[in-house]
Parts: structure tokens; sequence; C-alpha cells
């Protein structure tokens, strides 16, 4: 993992050894408790955004979509193909995905940024859970309530970030754009 790891208030991170952590960690410190803070903060501003929505449903698999904000009242997945995040040429075009329950990808699925498109301006508000599914590539901050977990060989460039439980990896790697 490339990037820092915390959890506040709690103090256990485990398995790190064997897995590798280029950056620091935070335990129950000032950091991880102002991270939390901060995670709640972006959290709620996430949920909270309302100008022009498209209305988002079912399974983005296939699908080619353009800066903007999509709003799902259920779960998202993408299952059925990739996922292509087009910019058009504005790199600093924004996606703000908000999820009522969860997302989850298939395996071997990607989120792919193209014309532009980042990973750190892309953000996944999830009501409870996120799922990525083995060896899927997925792009962006995921914001989820509950949990995220990262199947075996799932990559992940972006954050991982939870309110309430845990972020499980498996075999992954994750690095912070």
């Amino acid at each position: 993992m490339t990037g820092d790891v915390g959890v506040s208030p709690s103090t256990e991170i485990t398995g790190f050894p064997p897995g590798i952590i280029v950056g620091s960690t935070h335990s129950a410190d000032p950091t991880s408790a102002a991270g939390i803070a901060d995670l709640t903060t972006a959290y709620n501003d996430l949920a909270g955004r309302s100008l022009c929505p498209v209305v988002a449903a079912g399974n983005l698999g296939g699908e080619t979509l353009t800066p903007g904000l999509y709003k799902s009242t259920s779960s998202l997945e993408i299952s059925s193909g990739d996922l292509p995040l087009d910019a058009q040429g504005d790199s600093a075009a924004v996606f703000v995905f908000q999820i009522a329950s969860t997302l989850t990808t298939t395996p071997g699925r990607q989120v792919i940024l193209t014309n532009g498109a980042t990973a750190n301006n892309v953000y996944w508000q999830v009501g409870t859970s996120a799922t990525l599914g083995i060896t899927s590539v997925f792009q962006g901050n995921i914001l989820a309530d509950q949990s995220i977990t990262l199947e075996t060989g799932a990559s992940l460039t972006g954050r991982a970030l939870t309110r309430i439980a845990a972020v499980t990896l498996d075999t992954n790697v994750v690095t912070i754009h």
C-alpha cells in the first residue's frame, strides 16, 4: 500500500506485516482522529449534493459517463462491462456517485479514466458497503458508511475510507493518487 493507514478511535491495524505500507500508520492518535472528522465532513458533503443529479440504477458496466453527479436510490454495480469515465479533456472534471446502499464490482471489471479524468476527482459515496471483486481495477475515492472489501488481487488508485467498520484487503495494491 502506498499512502497512510489510520484508525480512530480503535487502535487495531492488522496485517502489516506481512502487508507493506509505504507511508505512515496512525492508530488512535491526533492525526487519525482528525482524519475521521474530515471523513465525516466529506461524506456528508458528498451525500448532500443535489445540483442536477443524473439518475443511476443497477449496473453501470458498459456505459461511458461524463463529469457530473450520479444518484442511485439503491445499489450500483459494475458487472456487465468496464466503466469508462470520460473527462472530455478537462483534467479538473469531477465525478460524484451517491449510492444509497452497496457498490459492487464483479471479478476483473475496471473503472477506466479517459480524456484527462483523474482518480483524485472521482468520489464514490456509499450508503453501506463496497466490495471490489477479484482482480478488479478501481479508480477514485470510496467513502463508505460501513465497510470496504478489496477481494484478492483487486487494485485501487484512490482512497478507501470507512466511517464505522473496516477496510479489508487481500493481496491488493492501493495507490493514493
